[in-house]
């Protein structure tokens, strides 16, 4: 069984950035077995469409002049997964992100066994805003944002 993403709420402050002051939630459950927190992360990074790459590659040269981080592609490397380093692992959970001048952010990635053998995935994104460029960044993104997350979530998890 296999349900799109939806989205839900994030009680603040969040542990794994007890300082952010924005976050969001999207959720999808598979029947498939055997998903780590790590497992799912891979395999979600790994899952982007060729819409959000180049998105993604278009953001990085816009932002650029502003000294904008664009993440660290090493795949050969266990610490980082897509282009977020791993900030804390945990059985239920793994936590990756970035800290900049404009905003910290952290995407935690969160497994739950349901009691009918599914399993939840939850994408959680927090952030903490450090100024007005990291907000007016976070107002610009934020549309995108809730296309991107739920498109990676049911393409790294579609029937």
């Amino acid at each position: 069984m296999h349900k799109g993403a939806t989205t839900s709420s994030v009680k603040l402050p969040h542990p794994a950035l007890p300082g952010a002051d924005w976050a969001d939630s999207f959720t999808i459950t598979t029947a498939q077995a055997g998903i780590t927190p790590e497992i799912a992360a891979r395999k979600i990074m790994e899952s982007r469409p060729g819409w959000v790459v180049r998105l993604m590659q278009f953001r990085d040269l816009v932002m650029r002049p502003f000294g904008l981080k664009s993440g660290i592609n090493d795949p050969d490397n266990t610490n980082v997964i897509g282009i977020f380093p791993v900030i804390a692992r945990a059985e239920k959970s793994i936590i990756l992100g970035l800290d900049d001048r404009h905003l910290d952010f952290r995407l935690i990635i969160e497994i739950e066994e349901t009691p009918d053998s599914l399993t939840k995935i939850h994408a959680i994104t927090a952030v903490k805003r450090h100024n007005m460029f990291g907000r007016a960044y976070l107002a610009t993104i934020t549309p995108f944002h809730n296309r991107i997350v739920p498109a990676m979530l049911n393409a790294a998890y579609r029937p």
